[in-house]
């Protein structure tokens, strides 16, 4: 059973990066129970600052791993062709 809107099973309040998390993974499993619910969980701004954050450091993550530019990184995950 999942926790409520807003809080863990322990009462304490979800942040915005963990909403950023639960909404990405949930998109990316195409859960849109799971999408809806982290949406609630902070206000529209603050999830899109917590998404655009994550996807960041996916990007440096990436980048570093495969030792290419994190513009090549980028652009490859969307399926442009490169710069």
């Amino acid at each position: 059973m999942r926790a409520r809107a807003h809080e863990t099973e322990a009462g304490r309040r979800r942040n915005l990066f963990e909403a950023a998390a639960a909404y990405v993974v949930g998109c990316a499993e195409d859960d849109q129970e799971r999408v809806d619910e982290a949406a609630t969980w902070v206000d529209p701004g603050a999830l899109s600052f917590g998404i655009n954050e994550l996807a960041v450091r996916a990007v440096i993550a990436l980048a570093r791993e495969r030792d290419e530019s994190p513009e090549t990184v980028a652009r490859g995950l969307l399926g442009l062709p490169p710069d």
